[in-house]
């Protein structure tokens, strides 16, 4: 069957109740069959089937599945259903090799966790796993079978597992337990080990001859360490005797035996056989006043009535008090002769006779009362888990087990309940909430250093936010009000309590520069009134403000002027004038005219209502002769934008003299007639606006509302539509407001505006919390009044007018009065009268004299309350501590005996620590006895120590951690406290003069010393201010400026880091920056008249040359009144020139125009283009000749004619804050060039005009992470004390880490726990003594018992520490059970009789040991054992002793043991032999017999040679340092000194030849020196060899020497070889 079980499983059978099931695996059928005798083999057939089929298909398809492991264990933080199981998932080949997990379905795979139940220690006590016992292991199937057993062989047992619940035994589903613990194993490895034999230690030593005198005899014995098992061979006997003769003889005068007192076990305590009477009366003692002899000894008969009489007389006793009944046991007493056999009685019995009998208690057991109703179930809801509930009943005590009765049974009892729970309602589930975030901060970001010197009103930008977390009962009805609770309710995944924010910063309104002025317009021009107007200049918004409520100044500035226009007639382009008679003199030429508006746009003609010009203009052509004259010039820029008292606006246009005159030609006109000036800009300088106040409040308006617009938790809610009202008014410039219509009404802004009013917020708080709990049960007199407390939180704050926060959001109130503990209290009453043994038990026994001597007396002990009325014993055994005794010893006096009087009073104590006596006497007599004069029985003096007040304090231990004064942490808006002033504890031991530990309330004070300690404070890294920003790094263009920060001090104390620094601790702030390009340009005035200069004859015609003046000036300022700058601030290459040649025609020349302006290359260059430029002829020649040529030609040439343009983008900026933020919201700026093909940066709008694409985004918004400090939670409280009592006590609080410490933020401090010691408060327990030894009273031999004291000791904790530990009063330690642990006072044992054959005592426990294989063990229990020898005194005894006895136990942390033989030394051809384990201990029966080496060696013929010996082969060999030297027979032919082990040349010892016999030593020595070439073997030394070759090298070496010392140097007659040309390497040394 074994077999059969094994086969299935490998099969992937598995067995349940029903039978075998075989699962569905490598594509099987599923197939059941029910187990039953004889279908084993059906079942291995059918297998066999299958497993044939599915070896065909697996082998035409590889099939892979997931195989799993079993669940572990279930792990989590706290009990109950957050726990987690793993367990282990992989692939498999359907050939039973592990595959790449891909090779599987991952569809199919297996989950590896699962939500599982953690279970409590209560939980854990109702259901547990129950296994049977392992079954007999089996032999692996399959397995190799060795011929021999060696060690063990390989198996395989199984044993079955379920699960049951431990009240009533019945099995649950096994998913119960697996939620509690893993489920056991149902298979294992197991060995069948070779049959082991008994295994024992060596013998002790001899012990001593057993007979004082004469012959007698000695024994030593040895231990049983490991047991025989598996058939092995059983132990050999554990004790050896041998005869010993004392070396003196026995007088004859002495018997010939001994006698000794031999005392039998007592008997279990019995009653009389008539109980209900005393038949002979008993013996009593009276010690009542009204007695009329003292110490009378009454004998008097009890009836069964006095009992109740009694009774009645104690009224208040419970009828159990009392009830105590007195038994008897008695004891057989033997003589036994030293032979062992019996003799007369009288023989041993000389001076008293034993006592036989004594009174006892008889036995009663341990009653209790009936169980109490079931309390409810612990699980009154459904979980996600299959967890069960518990509930509980109780039992209390009637009677406490007396006289060793039966110890009382639990009082508690638990059962399983609900354990499926379908129809219970689902348990409550718990989650996180959390309140509004607070307001954004910036001020924890800050340093220490920043807070102190920085304007905190003025900051911006990023800062952090905190809100509160608490935890609700999930609603299970939407109507259901959620209220907080202990936050240990809610799952781990805490939401976060703090969260970075933004606080926008303030800016500026960045405008335009102005406009130039623009002309004189109507206010409206589509509809024109009036003959007034305005001229205007305009800026843009560039940025608009944020965070200010004053809004962007004006944008529109304007002045009043006389006869607007705002459209006009313009000559767009001119024909060449032609003359209307001949070739010259007055003719027309035709112009084309277009209407514009102001700013040159066409616009239709209808617009323009002055009439247009005429489409013929008059003109005149020169004729041969005449003087030519140039066009206007174009009219320069007004002189002044406006007119005042000083100054009006004037503007001039020139036209230059072309050709002068000839003869008979018509002149030229005056000087004054060539330049010609008009007014402008006559209006007056008062400048107009509008100026806007800012915008109101934001009113409802009813008309907008838009009820649906919702609100948000990010951003501001919104409810209504609402308008924002301003102010508008005309101000004109320097002076105020006017009437509005002094300025344009076109560009007044807007009076009101739409806005979004935010809702009404009420402010929301939680429902009160539960009242925390009150003491339960009752609380003690004099005990402060307890308060219990509820909370509730403020979740959203209220605004723009809701309901304010209520008041009160913490109550507290007064508990319940509890009742108040109750008192109980032993009551005991008088001891009753001495009870001796009854007389009819007396009367049969030996050495009855008189009723006297030992019994027993008891009393009554009730459990009583404050009214002194009955209470349950439980209660007593609660609230008072053990029932005190209710029996115990007492001695009615003989006649013999030794009378004393009473003990005096103790002596006064002198001084603390001294000692006090008292006294008693003999009396009667007892004055004459001798046996009462022993003190040692009969103590006369008694001294016990004064009572000593003088307590000593003394430090202990190390001091606590630095305790700060408590602070609020970050729910206040306050970061924890980390420095300052605190307090640190040591705690106080108080001890008495003894050195005993006391209560440290004796010693006055709180049990502490105090001692102010400082904790300093973290400094933060500290920088400099930054630096003024540096010239921007470019004159033209994008470039960078920088500033710098440097290091001041360094962090320390856990501040804050630095940021990184460079070499020179300093950190640098880079931003870009743009320079204007030709800030400053030329500004060339008109050219003089070309002055025509002949030295030899003065000429008006002619090449001549004119000049002009440039000046330099801002490029914004180019009219002809601007102010000249230093020349040096325009570039000298682009300056134009200031003179140039010229050429003045002669009247007999022709006379051309001016050039016009060269045209435009294309964009980019094309070099093969070619530009042009025209002129026209104004004046034909007399002469006839013809005229220069009207265009020239040229071709585009790059960077000289023409320029390519392309934008040059810069890198991206850091990211700059405002400079009231120091972290959040940024902006990354990069700047953008056009740059010339020649490298030259000019203006950007030069790339404008040019169209070229720039889809660059020049700004980027970004983020600056904030130095966020570490925050942290408040401390919790102090923990309870570690331990109750003892100087190892310590309380712990710690705090958690909220947020971690982000940037340069203050890192989290390490110490997140303290610790204080707690008051050192004595620790009181029972100490057990060392058992005596044997002890049997009143005999010399026999049964007696081994006693050991129980003392109250005080000690620090550690009970263990016996050295430290004081014994005190009993007193101390009357609540603690003396009877914990089963600990006994008493143990029986035996004294052997002299002669007696008897056991020895038990051997102790051998060291635990498995049963292994190679070292390796499959067992996880061990085998402990221990034997009794058996010792024989006298030979006559040896038939009656007892037979040895061994035992075993199981035992943990067994090791695995290996035997082998051990030899010593060869003495002669003998040596010793024994067997060793691993661990040192030598033993008999461990080591395989067949491999015990020989004790005894043999060699023939003898070894006889110097230095030999006979080896375990039973050959002859040389001893160590010497080799043998072997005949051709293969014979021991001698022994030779092996050379090269020793240093010492002294003791090398080379042989040569065979050894001479006969020889002295100091032959023996020069003989072993002398240098032979050829060893004992006939062949030549290795040193030969060496010494030859070293001979042969030095012979070449002289010779070389030789030829080198004499040979004549010659004298080289070629010259040098060619130098190498030398490099240097130039390092910048001026030197070289």
């Amino acid at each position: 069957m074994a077999f059969c079980l094994s086969f299935a499983r490998h099969m992937g059978l598995k067995e349940d109740r029903r039978g075998w099931t075989m699962s569905q695996r490598h594509g099987y059928r599923m197939v059941a069959w029910t187990r039953m005798p004889g279908s084993c083999v059906f079942l291995s057939l059918t297998l066999i089937v299958i497993q044939g089929r599915g070896d065909v298909e697996l082998a035409k398809d590889d099939r892979y599945e997931w195989k799993t492991g079993q669940w572990g264990r279930c792990m989590g933080e706290d009990c109950g259903p957050g726990g987690m199981q793993t367990r282990s998932v992989w692939c498999v080949h359907a050939e039973g090799w592990a595959a790449a997990v891909s090779s599987c379905p991952l569809a199919d795979m297996p989950q590896q966790q699962r939500r599982c139940f953690r279970e409590c220690d209560l939980q854990r006590e109702l259901f547990e796993w129950e296994t049977s016992e392992w079954g007999a292991c089996t032999l692996t199937p399959g397995g190799p079978q060795p011929a021999e057993c060696v060690m063990a062989q390989h198996g395989v047992q199984w044993r079955s597992v379920r699960c049951m619940r431990t009240s009533d035994r019945s099995a649950v589903m096994e998913r119960v337990c697996e939620f509690l613990s893993r489920r056991p194993a149902e298979e294992q490895a197991c060995l069948i080990p070779c049959p082991r034999p008994c295994i024992v230690s060596d013998f002790s030593a001899w012990s001593a001859c057993s007979a004082s005198c004469g012959v007698g005899l000695q024994h030593r014995t040895r231990a049983v360490l490991a047991a025989p098992v598996y058939g092995g061979a059983g132990c050999p006997n554990l004790t050896q005797t041998r005869p010993c003769e004392h070396p003196r003889p026995c007088p004859g005068s002495e018997g010939e035996y001994r006698y000794s007192l031999k005392v039998g076990p007592w008997t279990e305590c019995r009653l009389p056989h008539h109980k209900q009477m005393w038949l002979s009366g008993r013996t009593t003692l009276d010690f009542s006043a009204d007695s009329g002899e003292r110490n009378s000894v009454q004998r008097q008969a009890r009836s069964p009535h006095h009992t109740q009489h009694h009774h009645q007389h104690q009224r208040h006793l419970s009828p159990k008090a009392l009830d105590i009944e007195i038994g008897y046991q008695t004891r057989q007493v033997r003589c036994m002769r030293s032979d062992g056999k019996n003799s007369m009685l009288s023989l041993c019995t000389q001076d008293s006779t034993p006592v036989t009998f004594q009174a006892c208690v008889m036995p009663r057991d341990c009653e209790t009362s009936e169980w109490s109703p079931w309390n409810l179930c612990s699980k009154s809801c459904r979980a996600l888990d299959l967890s069960p509930g518990y509930r509980t009943r109780t039992r209390s005590l009637k009677q406490v087990p007396i006289g060793g009765g039966k110890e009382c049974p639990g009082l508690e009892d638990k059962e399983a309940c609900n354990i499926i729970g379908d129809l219970l309602p689902e348990c409550p589930r718990y989650m996180w909430k959390s309140t509004d975030w607070g307001d954004c901060q910036i001020q924890p970001l800050l340093s220490t250093h920043d807070r102190r010197h920085g304007n905190l009103s003025l900051l911006c930008g990023g800062g952090i936010r905190t809100r509160e977390t608490y935890c609700v009962q999930v609603p299970g009805d939407a109507k259901e009000v959620t209220r907080p609770v202990n936050k240990r309710m809610c799952p781990t995944n805490m939401p976060p309590a703090a969260q970075p924010c933004s606080i926008l910063c303030p800016q500026d309104c960045l405008l335009s520069p102005w406009s130039s002025w623009g002309s004189c317009l109507y206010d409206d021009c589509l509809e024109p009134q009036g003959r007034k107007g305005f001229r205007q200049r305009t800026r843009y918004v560039l940025r608009e403000p944020a965070g200010m409520t004053q809004g962007c100044p004006h944008l529109v500035e304007s002045m009043a002027c006389e006869d607007p226009v705002c459209f006009h007639w313009v000559v767009s382009s001119t024909q060449p004038c032609e003359a209307t008679e001949g070739k010259c003199g007055a003719g027309s030429q035709a112009q084309m005219v277009r209407c514009v508006d102001s700013e040159g746009e066409a616009m239709p003609n209808e617009r323009c209502q002055d009439d247009p010009p005429p489409s013929l203009g008059p003109c005149e052509v020169p004729c041969p002769g005449d003087c030519v004259l140039g066009a206007w010039s174009s009219w320069s820029p007004c002189s002044h934008s406006c007119s005042s008292r000083n100054s009006d606006g004037r503007q001039s246009r020139t036209r230059a003299i072309l050709a002068p005159p000839g003869q008979g030609g018509k002149h030229c006109p005056p000087a004054s007639t060539l330049e010609d000036w008009r007014p402008c800009n006559q209006h007056p300088c008062i400048v107009f606006y509008w100026e806007a106040s800012p915008w109101g409040p934001c009113t409802e308006d009813p008309s907008a509302s838009d009820p649906n617009v919702t609100s948000s938790l990010d951003s501001p809610p919104t409810c209504a539509v609402g308008i924002q009202t301003r102010k508008v008014s005309c101000v004109k410039m320097n002076v105020g407001p006017v009437i509005p219509k002094r300025c344009p009404e076109s560009s007044r802004p807007g009076a009101t505006r739409t806005c979004l009013l935010p809702c009404r917020r009420d402010c929301m708080v939680t429902a009160f919390s539960e009242w925390t709990p009150c003491p339960s049960g009752c609380q003690p007199v004099n005990s402060t009044v307890t308060t219990q407390s509820r909370y509730r939180i403020i979740t959203q704050r209220s605004a723009n007018g809701g309901q304010e926060c209520p008041d009160t959001l913490h109550e507290e109130r007064e508990c319940e009065a509890l009742p108040v503990c109750p008192t109980y209290r032993w009551k005991t009453h008088k001891w009753h009268q001495c009870t001796l043994v009854p007389d009819s038990v007396q009367q049969g026994l030996t050495g009855v004299g008189e009723s006297c001597g030992r019994g027993l007396e008891i009393r009554g002990v009730a459990c009583v309350g404050e009214d002194d009325e009955l209470a349950n014993v439980t209660e007593c055994l609660q609230w008072a501590g053990a029932m005190p005794p209710r029996a115990r010893p007492c001695w009615v006096p003989c006649k013999d005996d030794c009378t004393l009087s009473s003990w005096a009073k103790f002596t006064d104590c002198a001084d603390c620590g001294g000692w006090r006596t008292r006294k008693r006497t003999l009396t009667g007599r007892s004055k004459k006895q001798p046996k009462c004069q022993r003190s040692e029985l009969y103590p006369l003096v008694e001294t016990e120590p004064c009572p000593c007040t003088d307590f000593r304090a003394q430090p202990w231990g190390n001091w606590s951690s630095c305790v700060l004064p408590e602070s609020r942490g970050w729910r206040a808006q306050r970061e924890p406290q980390e420095c300052s002033q605190g307090l640190q504890h040591r705690a106080i031991a108080c001890t008495d003069r003894d050195g005993r530990l006391l209560d440290p309330a004796l010693c006055g004070g709180s049990g502490y010393v105090e001692e102010v300690c400082h904790v300093p404070c973290p400094l933060d890294c500290k920088l400099s201010d930054w630096s003024a920003w540096s010239a921007c790094s470019a004159p033209c263009g994008s470039g960078v400026k920088v500033r710098s920060k440097w290091l001041r001090e360094k962090p320390f104390n856990g501040g804050r880091p630095c940021p990184k620094l460079d070499l020179k601790n300093q950190v640098y702030e880079a931003v870009p920056c743009y320079s204007e390009c030709s800030e400053y340009t030329w500004a060339p005035e008109l050219w003089s008249a070309c002055a025509v200069n002949m030295v030899d004859t003065p000429s008006s015609c002619g090449e001549g040359v004119q000049s002009r003046k440039v000046r330099c000036v801002r490029k914004d300022d180019e009219s002809p009144t601007g102010d000249t700058v230093d020349s040096s601030l325009c570039d000298p290459e682009e300056a134009p020139p200031s003179a140039q040649t010229c050429f003045v025609p002669c009247p007999e020349d022709c006379v051309m125009s001016q050039w016009s302006q060269w045209s435009s290359c294309p964009s980019p260059c094309e070099q093969t283009v070619v530009r042009t430029r025209q002129r026209q002829t104004l004046r034909l020649s007399q002469t006839g000749s013809a005229c220069p040529e009207e265009s020239q030609s040229d071709r585009c040439v790059l960077n000289s004619t023409c320029f390519n343009y392309r934008y040059n983008l810069s890198d991206w900026s850091t990211c700059l804050l405002s400079e009231s933020a120091i972290c959040g919201q940024g902006v990354k700026v990069r700047q953008l060039d056009c740059v010339r093909s020649d490298g030259e940066v000019v203006e950007l709008s030069v790339c404008g005009e040019l169209l070229l694409p720039a889809e660059w985004q020049l700004t980027m918004a970004c983020v600056v992470d904030c130095p966020v400090n570490c925050l942290l939670s408040e401390w919790t409280p102090w923990s309870s004390c570690s331990v109750t009592c003892g100087f190892q006590g310590e309380m712990v609080r710690t705090r958690g880490v909220m947020q971690q410490a982000h940037e340069q933020g203050r890192p989290c401090p390490s110490q997140l726990s303290q610790t204080k010691p707690c008051p050192i408060r004595p620790c009181y327990t029972w100490l057990l003594g060392d058992w005596s030894s044997c002890w049997v009273e009143g005999a010399q031999c026999g049964e007696g018992v081994r006693e050991r004291n129980l003392t109250c000791v005080v000690h620090g904790g550690d009970p263990l520490d016996v050295a430290s530990a004081r014994a005190v009063g009993a007193e101390k330690c009357e609540d603690r059970l003396r009877r914990a642990e089963g600990r006994e006072l008493q143990l029986p044992c035996s004294v052997p009789c002299p002669g007696d054959c008897h056991l020895t005592e038990w051997s102790p426990w051998s060291s635990c040991q498995l049963t292994c294989l190679n070292g390796r063990s499959f067992e996880t229990t061990g085998q402990q054992a221990r034997s009794r020898a058996v010792v024989i005194q006298v030979p006559e005894n040896q038939d009656s002793c007892p037979q040895q006895v061994f035992e075993t136990r199981p035992c943990k942390d067994g090791r695995c043991h290996s035997y082998e033989w051990r030899t010593s030394g060869w003495k002669g051809n003998e040596r010793a032999v024994w067997c060793q384990r691993s661990d040192g201990v030598n033993v008999t029966g461990g080591c395989v017999p067949q491999e015990m080496p020989t004790t005894m060696r043999h060699c023939y013929p003898p070894c006889t040679k110097p230095f030999s010996h006979c080896t375990q082969r039973g050959v002859c060999g040389c001893e160590a340092g010497y080799t043998e030297v072997m005949t051709a027979h293969g014979f021991l032919d001698y022994c030779t000194r092996t050379p090269g082990l020793d240093n010492n040349k002294a003791d090398v010892k080379i042989s040569s030849g065979r050894f001479k016999p006969g020889t002295s030593h100091i032959q023996e020595f020069f003989h072993e020196w002398s240098l032979k070439p050829v060893g004992p073997d006939g062949r030549v030394k290795m040193w030969v060899y060496g010494l030859t070759a070293g001979g042969f090298a030095l012979i070449v070496l002289v010779i070389a020497l030789s030829f080198l010392l004499c040979k004549t140097p010659v004298q080289s007659k070629s010259s040098s070889p060619p130098q190498k040309p030398l490099t240097l390497a130039y390092d910048g040394d001026v030197d070289m």
